[in-house]
């Protein structure tokens, strides 16, 4: 495998909740009214520190998606997943986002979460109207 690079961000940040590694940045986060079959999920417009894994349709709660898994570079858990393409005109904007699930990510405030350990992939991207 070779040498992790990892991106240190400044300021605040949401973080893996399994291992600290930062992901994103409060300024990138474009919605928190997302669900995924887990609970509630944000919508960011960048995230660092992951890896992609393959593309695969699913059928979300707003439509068919082309979408991929994310991981933790450091730990491997999946932390959400990435748009690639919406089919619907209507979720467009979604394209290239991503999605952390809040049960995977911590805000540097809440560091005194408890750890679960989950590897099924993320199913949902239910959107509170």
């Amino acid at each position: 495998m070779g040498r992790i690079f990892v991106v240190e961000l400044d300021g605040r940040s949401y973080r893996c909740k399994f291992c600290r590694t930062h992901l994103a940045l409060p300024d990138d986060l474009v919605s928190r009214s997302f669900h995924c079959r887990r609970g509630k999920a944000y919508l960011f417009n960048n995230a660092v520190n992951i890896t992609v894994g393959a593309l695969e349709e699913r059928v979300m709660l707003s439509g068919m998606h082309t979408v991929a898994d994310i991981f933790c570079c450091c730990c491997g858990q999946i932390v959400g997943w990435k748009y690639e393409a919406a089919h619907e005109k209507s979720q467009k904007y979604k394209e290239g986002k991503f999605v952390l699930e809040r049960g995977r990510i911590v805000d540097e405030i809440d560091f005194s979460s408890e750890v679960y350990i989950d590897t099924r992939p993320s199913m949902s991207d239910g959107e509170d109207a």
